[in-house]
């Protein structure tokens, strides 16, 4: 489970999921006792079409905001600015927006960047950098595809050829970047300095990020110096692990907080649903027990923030799930 913190779209983002209706089963779902027994009656699952997305009020999570990532040598003024100005543009919910438009509407990530692009006026003022050639990477997943072609938008108007190219997860573009195969890739805050961290320190080196965005890229550029990699300026939208309830369960139980639905719905009437690593990750259910004190009764171990997770959710069979928040199906309410 990548760990992203998400949820910049106020105190309850809703999540229309009628159209996930039919997309598969529960598939290997079951249930376990979490580490942590409840006490208490807790809060049974309410079905419902509509999720709200509960506010991480104690930051669980880390500050996981998007922001270009790039070969330091090429990492000139005009170029950081062209890229720049994407970050300026991108929040949360215009995230939401563009991953819709892909996941949802079936929209090519190169027509959903153009149409954002056009609409939010990313290829003004901008300043002509040295040219050349510029290779931007992508992650294997919509959403980096997205946020690199709206990189190539910016980078073409500043005066390079640019060229988009997927290259698969961290473990195969951050090298490929280090190296100057690919000059820039979209990244994510926390998840990249912790990435490098442990790539330099060893897998049980100490966590560098924090909810506190400040800091997180004090550490990622830290990092990034020792790597010969450099970071452009963050952007207000977030990618990150966050908690949904239907909508009909919050307005029944009064719950708009993760303290709030730790305060009322600890009980072992509560089912919290996630990946089968849930209970042991300290961003999902190990995290909501030490931050929130937040005992579900029982876990159903789907997937992560996946179909089978929402269809838990809208169906009634889970109280509480975990979704990720620039999920293609959220819109602010």
């Amino acid at each position: 489970m990548r760990a992203r913190t998400r949820l910049a779209i106020g105190a309850i983002g809703v999540l229309a999921v009628g159209f996930l209706t039919g997309c598969g089963g529960a598939g290997s779902s079951g249930t376990e006792a979490p580490e942590q027994g409840a006490s208490g009656a807790g809060c049974a699952p309410v079905a419902g079409e509509q999720l709200v997305v509960l506010t991480d009020d104690k930051k669980l999570q880390n500050s996981d905001n998007i922001l270009p990532a790039i070969n330091a040598k090429v990492a000139k003024p005009q170029l950081v600015a062209a890229l720049d100005k994407v970050s300026a543009a991108l929040d949360t919910p215009k995230l939401i927006g563009l991953n819709k438009a892909v996941v949802v509407d079936r929209k090519t990530s190169k027509v959903a960047a153009e149409e954002f692009a056009a609409a939010n006026n990313l290829t003004q003022g901008l300043e002509k950098g040295s040219g050349g050639t510029i290779v931007v990477g992508a992650g294997n997943f919509s959403e980096s595809e997205t946020l690199a072609e709206l990189y190539r938008i910016t980078l073409t108007a500043a005066g390079y050829q640019v060229k988009v190219q997927q290259i698969g997860n961290r473990e195969l573009y951050e090298p490929a970047l280090e190296k100057g195969e690919i000059q820039v890739v979209p990244e994510y805050a926390a998840t990249m300095a912790e990435f490098l961290n442990t790539k330099a320190n060893g897998k049980d080196a100490p966590a560098v990020s924090s909810p506190e965005l400040e800091k997180t890229v004090a550490a990622l550029k830290a990092g990034g110096d020792k790597a010969g990699l450099a970071f452009g300026a963050p952007s207000a939208a977030q990618d990150q692990n966050a908690f949904a309830v239907t909508k009909a369960f919050a307005d029944k139980y009064g719950v708009t907080t993760l303290s709030e639905l730790a305060a009322k719905c600890s009980g072992s009437a509560t089912v919290l649903a996630g990946p089968p690593e849930c209970p042991q990750r300290p961003l999902c259910q190990a995290g909501l027990v030490k931050v929130y004190d937040f005992k579900a009764g029982s876990f159903s171990s789907l997937d992560a923030a996946g179909p089978q997770t929402k269809n838990a959710l809208t169906t009634g069979n889970a109280s509480v799930g975990l979704v990720l928040s620039s999920d293609g199906a959220l819109a602010v309410s």
